[in-house]
């Protein structure tokens, strides 16, 4: 509901005095400490008489900021940024004397380079008045960007460009699932909704619908899958690969770029954005040439790395600087006061949040998402045509406070206001737009598996293994999206691991890996234990190629049935030689999904339906361990185990981890036929694309068959003889270096497969024209 013009008019007068006077103080506090500064005369002057020296000076020197300084920064934008910054203080001394001289009394003197002490005291004092004044009021933004879209609609012509057809933002709410975005849209005891604008499009404009993740319900996949068409040879949000000896890691800038070439290769296209695209805050440019935050190109240097050009893009403006500033100052300090609270309500199940995680939060919640609010409504108002951007604020803390908490519900509330304010600026875009939201997972709600049973995945699999354990608990670390995405802003150079470093046996690994004992030459090596959530992964580096269950029986007699009995697990996979691929269960259950022999009660059963069919998806993959762990799960109380220190936790079955959410405008084609389930990110990824189409939008080029196929790189080659004949045959890598150019890539020929290693049909674009509807 749009305020009363009275009530703006008296916003806007009351927020002008406060500044003032907030100068006027400034001033006179400096009057008092610089010697070379003074606001009154040689004869000497009353209290009054000086006060109202400093308020007549303050107000001239707003009045000349206000006008004179947006023609100055016009006039000098071409000079050297770092020219330029040093001539700020030199233009604002000297306006500050002019101030001064304008006086009529005559008072108020101040040397050369004092004013220019004084002149920047003054503006930093003001902007953070003024902007603690608006940190709430979006009414600034939109009256701004609403003057910047009059502007390029006279740049344009009388139409402004509307006789385009409509464009399409995509906002991706990261870790949101169908269930807790239809409470957070329901009042509840005469309460709003927590998310009213999304409420009322719901009952007005909008549809939802939730969907399936794959197996691996996580950013890295699902992401993938969304925005590039492909998530093949994706088992986890990190996994060991034998044939490099590294950890892959959804998150880390070089492990985004080498998945992002792969999807590119076998989907034989750029990507959902490759036409007049933007991406921000992704893990992938999704063929996108406008990027800001995006941590597949995050490794680059130099002109191809455009991924952190929307943070210089944004702090650019000294009045965003300081709003976001108050606000990261503001979230760091309600983290404190809300884990504190938690803990002296010893609130279960809880993790520490300590150390850094505070001014993570704060990151996650208030830089990133400021900077990418304000990419896309930057994006709008040039009239990009598709626009995905993934904000992770609610992701990040579900996964400390919880999928449920009260911190997780305000940042709810917070996002349906950014909401708003995109739907707001889309208004005034020099063409209309639908706004399509959605997920890429869920989160399940749980005690951790160290907290519930004591020790950690990587204790029990080397007590299995007849290794010996510690007897002091450790840590394994979140991997959440934030943490390196901060990274990648600050400019800090990429950890080799998967989120932190750590030592063992004089051998670099990351942190929760149990690495082999490099002592001694002769000694089998150790497993390599990673976590995804839920979802466990276990390696033996020494074994070329998928290991065998046979193989691990005989190496290891007790550690399969040690890790399917734990009432920790929900079921284990593994490769047997004779049967395929197999899950084992509790008191000798037994799942042979190649063959479909079920030995007791198979251990899929209470993961719902799609468990058994994700599940043999991801067992045929090239890149999957030899043995892969999904945590037991509560269908009563909809929890699981994960293997991280968090409480809120996605990446494998179980629970609404698996359940994101599709909601899209009305005009659109339904994402499925009636009855049927939309399943996998691939899937999405094909409706987003059909969405574009409807709307006369780009088409996804299809890069052309090559004469020859391309070699096929070292880390792309089929696994060793041993693994299964039904093993997914290796797809081509695309060569390193700068993303190639749309219509002029250089052919190539990749052949696409799924699961069961039947060749998929020649992919082709069929460009459909379809009339506007009326929004």
């Amino acid at each position: 509901m749009q305020k009363p013009r009275w009530k703006t008019v008296g916003g806007t007068l009351l927020r002008v005095a406060a500044v003032w006077a907030v100068s006027t103080l400034t001033m006179l506090a400096l009057a008092g400490i610089l010697p070379d500064f003074s606001l009154k005369s040689g004869d000497g002057d009353t209290a009054t008489q000086i006060a109202i020296t400093a308020a007549s000076g303050a107000g001239a020197f707003g009045v000349l900021s206000a006008l004179v300084w947006p023609l100055l920064v016009r006039a000098l934008l071409l000079m050297p940024a770092l020219v330029l910054g040093l001539l700020v203080f030199v233009l604002n001394g000297s306006m500050l004397l002019i101030a001064l001289g304008v006086n009529p009394d005559g008072r108020g003197a101040a040397e050369p380079e004092t004013a220019v002490v004084v002149a920047a005291v003054m503006s930093a004092a003001s902007s953070a008045t003024s902007t603690f004044l608006t940190v709430r009021d979006d009414g600034a933004y939109r009256r701004r960007l609403a003057r910047l879209a009059v502007r390029r609609r006279r740049r344009l012509g009388e139409d402004g460009g509307s006789d385009e057809p409509p464009g399409t933002v995509f906002l991706q709410l990261d870790g949101v699932g169908h269930a807790v975005l239809r409470e957070a849209l329901r009042e509840r005891e005469n309460r709003p909704p927590v998310m009213p604008t999304v409420a009322g499009w719901l009952h007005s404009t909008h549809k939802v619908t939730p969907w399936r993740t794959d197996w691996s319900s996580q950013t890295g996949a699902s992401q993938l899958g969304i925005l590039h068409g492909s998530n093949e040879d994706v088992p986890a949000f990190r996994w060991y690969e034998k044939k490099t000896g590294e950890v892959m890691v959804s998150n880390r800038p070089t492990s985004a770029a080498v998945l992002q070439r792969r999807a590119a290769a076998r989907a034989r296209h750029d990507g959902l954005l490759t036409v007049d695209g933007a991406s921000r805050g992704n893990l992938f440019t999704g063929g996108a040439d406008q990027l800001a935050l995006v941590l597949s190109v995050a490794a680059r240097r130099g002109k191809h790395n455009r991924s952190r050009s929307g943070y210089f893009a944004y702090f650019a403006d000294p009045a965003n600087a300081t709003r976001t500033a108050v606000s990261f100052l503001a979230e760091v300090v309600r983290e404190i006061c809300q884990s504190t609270r938690a803990k002296l309500r010893r609130e279960t199940p809880r993790v520490k949040r300590g150390g850094l995680y505070p001014f993570i939060r704060a990151f996650a919640t208030v830089v990133e998402r400021d900077v990418v609010v304000t990419a896309v409504m930057g994006d709008i108002l040039s009239g990009r045509t598709a626009i995905y951007a993934d904000l992770v604020a609610y992701d990040e803390v579900a996964h400390h406070s919880g999928p449920r908490s009260r911190d997780a519900r305000q940042v709810l509330a917070r996002l349906d206001r950014s909401i708003a304010l995109i739907a707001k600026v889309a208004e005034h875009a020099p063409r209309d737009y639908r706004i399509v939201l959605l997920s890429d997972h869920g989160q399940s709600p749980g005690e951790t598996f160290a907290g519930a049973y004591g020790l950690r995945l990587e204790d029990l699999v080397r007590a299995g293994c007849g290794l010996p354990v510690s007897r002091r608990a450790g840590r394994t670390p979140s991997g959440a999206e934030a943490r390196e995405a901060g990274r990648a802003a600050l400019r800090r150079p990429e950890k080799p691991g998967a989120d932190g470093d750590g030592w063992c046996g004089g051998r670099e690994v990351p942190a929760g890996v149990v690495s082999a004992d490099s002592a001694d030459d002769t000694a089998v090596s150790d497993p390599i234990v990673l976590a995804s959530g839920n979802l466990g992964l276990i390696s033996f580096p020494d074994v070329p190629g998928r290991m065998s269950r046979e193989r691990i029986d005989v190496r290891h007699p007790a550690l399969l049935r040690t890790l399917a009995d734990h009432p920790g697990v929900g079921f284990v996979l593994v490769r047997s030689e004779a049967h395929g691929a197999v899950v084992l269960g509790a008191d000798g259950a037994e799942h042979r999904l190649d063959t479909g022999e079920v030995f007791g009660t198979s251990p899929l059963t209470v993961f719902g339906p799609g468990a058994e069919s994700a599940v043999r998806r991801t067992a045929h993959f090239r890149n999957t361990p030899d043995i892969m762990v999904n945590s037991s799960y509560d269908p009563a109380r909809g929890t699981v185990h994960a293997f991280e220190e968090q409480i809120g936790s996605h990446g494998g079955l179980g629970g609404e981890q698996g359940h994101p959410f599709l909601l899209w405008p009305a005009e659109l084609t339904p994402p499925v036929a009636a009855g049927e389930e939309l399943v996998g990110a691939e899937r999405v990824h094909q409706v987003l694309r059909r969405w574009l189409e409807e709307a006369d939008g780009p088409q996804v080029p299809e890069k052309e068959a090559a004469a020859a196929p391309v070699e096929v790189a070292a880390a792309e080659a089929p696994a060793a003889p041993e693994a299964s004949a039904a093993q997914t045959p290796a797809a081509a890598e695309v060569p390193a270096g700068p993303r190639p150019t749309k219509a002029s890539d250089a052919a190539r020929t990749v052949q696409d497969s799924r699961w069961d290693g039947a060749p998929a049909a020649p992919f082709t674009v069929v460009s459909r024209v379809v009339p506007n509807k009326p929004r």
